[in-house]
């Protein structure tokens, strides 16, 4: 314990600098702004400024801290559409409509964003304060790791995916196969021959993760919110009554409970704020709703699911800093954003990048304090971003798309690219077919890969290495539960009687 406060003591030293203070502050508040805006989630956010961090040459500590700020930044910044306009930017943000847009619509809809500021500061900050002191720890158990254990860790990351899809667990397999077969166009690293180009020298080099991520996300977005433009003629409902003392005093236990609901769901990786939220507003509503009033605009309804929320979001964080898998599509970004850097995310960060990792670390406790200090005051603010017209929005997305492929690549081919993945994602999307696996296949695909050929070739190709060690059989045995998770419903059920 003594040595986690003399290293998050060296990650303030970091976090503090002139710069990283002001990367934190801009980072919140351009997260919460662009958060705000219908449609634009925290995985938009990163993607869209990934090309900039890169394009002003900032450390990649510094960078880090400020695509981090823009993280949490904007999952706040995403709540202001759901409770104003019952429009939830991402799956997390549903079960904050149940009974945030009814408070807004009863006249408190300041009340509802303030308790979502809080529950999101508490939620976030209690579970930076349990990264601090889970992160190492777990890192260092997996110093020991051999390549055959990491396979089995990754396959069983994918696996997990399926386990806890939210729709159909096939589309998400699917999905996810696709990212792995993304990963692999190019020259393989191994032998130098060419894999999926046919023919195109642009290929060769692989595909850029920020082309695949501005593509998937941004440009497909823009293209559904152009079938069902967005009128914003509500942001009044942000004034009402104010938070009361005594209702944040009700909200307590729901917020430590959340909070502990939410850590643990995002720590595993692929699940996601999304079922944080349900299961800590599904569990408060077992516990508190005797008298009805989730859903119709109960406070407690609004506290559980984003303190959740935030807390899963600094979850994720911690199996992509201490072992290299990223716990969801946004923290794959970010991990993505640590190997353009030549950084690789691990057990050995700790010790050979530690102002990176507790950089980051020390500046979520600034960066939660900043966000909750910007937040509660500005609301009215943010409330007004709502009033941005389409005509002017969507352009100036498009716009910021295209320059930070540009930036990145330099190549126009990459910009047709960039706009064919658009059109798949926004296919996707019309298919019900999930976006976030793609990126994790994608980014886990490439890790796959290299532990996959340095386990075959430490044992002469012998494929019985992936089932040496007590570790790996462990993780594949769990790999083949989290499979067979998503069809026991069907196999209790049995077949369907014929007619």
């Amino acid at each position: 314990m003594l040595d986690a406060f003399s290293q998050l003591a060296g990650g303030f030293a970091v976090a503090l600098t002139p710069l990283n203070l002001l990367l934190a502050l801009c980072g919140s508040f351009a997260g919460t702004a662009i958060g705000a805006l219908p449609g634009l989630g925290p995985l938009n956010a990163i993607a869209l400024l990934l090309p900039l961090v890169f394009a002003l040459k900032l450390p990649p500590e510094s960078a880090l801290i400020l695509l981090a700020a823009v993280y949490y930044g904007s999952g706040y910044g995403g709540r202001i559409a759901a409770i104003l306009l019952n429009m939830p930017g991402e799956p997390a943000a549903v079960l904050t409509t149940l009974d945030g847009h009814p408070m807004a619509k009863a006249g408190r809809g300041s009340a509802a964003l303030a308790i979502s500021g809080i529950g999101s500061f508490v939620g976030a900050t209690l579970s930076v304060v349990l990264m601090t002191f889970l992160s190492v720890p777990l890192s260092r158990a997996a110093v020991g790791f051999s390549p055959a254990d990491y396979v089995a860790l990754i396959a069983f990351a994918l696996s997990l995916l399926g386990a806890v899809a939210a729709g159909n667990a096939a589309k998400t397999w699917a999905a996810a196969s696709l990212g792995l077969l993304l990963s692999m166009i190019g020259i393989d690293g191994g032998t130098g021959i060419e894999r999926f180009t046919f023919g195109s020298l642009e290929l060769l080099g692989g595909i850029d993760f920020t082309v695949l991520a501005i593509g998937l996300f941004a440009i497909s977005e823009i293209l559904l919110l152009l079938e069902s433009p967005v009128t914003a003629a509500a942001s009044h409902l942000g004034r009402g009554a104010r938070l009361r003392l005594s209702e944040i005093r009700r909200c307590g236990p729901t917020m430590l409970r959340s909070t502990g609901i939410g850590f643990v769901i995002g720590v595993l990786p692929g699940a996601g704020a999304s079922i944080a939220a349900a299961l800590s507003y599904s569990t408060e509503k077992r516990m508190q709703g005797r008298d009805g009033t989730f859903g119709r605009g109960d406070i407690r309804g609004v506290a559980a699911p984003e303190t959740a929320d935030n807390a899963a979001q600094i979850g994720n964080m911690v199996p992509m800093l201490a072992l290299g898998i990223p716990g969801s599509g946004t923290t794959a970004v970010l991990l993505g954003a640590l190997l353009m850097y030549n950084i690789t995310p691990g057990p050995l960060l700790f010790e050979q990048r530690p102002e990176v990792a507790w950089g980051l670390i020390a500046s979520m406790y600034i960066g939660n304090v900043m966000l909750l200090v910007l937040n509660l005051p500005l609301v009215g603010l943010f409330a007004r971003l709502l009033m941005v017209p389409a005509w002017a929005l969507y352009p100036l997305v498009i716009g910021i798309s295209f320059a930070g492929v540009y930036v990145v690549s330099n190549s126009a081919a990459d910009l047709l690219l960039a706009v064919g993945f658009g059109v798949v994602g926004w296919l996707f999307r019309k298919l019900d077919v999930p976006l976030v696996p793609i990126i994790l296949g994608f980014v886990l695909g490439r890790l796959l890969e290299d532990n996959l050929r340095r386990a075959l070739s430490l044992s002469d190709g012998d494929p019985m290495v992936l089932l040496a060690s007590p570790v790996s059989i462990g993780l594949w045995v769990m790999t083949v539960l989290a499979v067979l998770w998503p069809l026991l419903p069907g196999l209790r059920r049995g077949p369907a009687p014929s007619a």
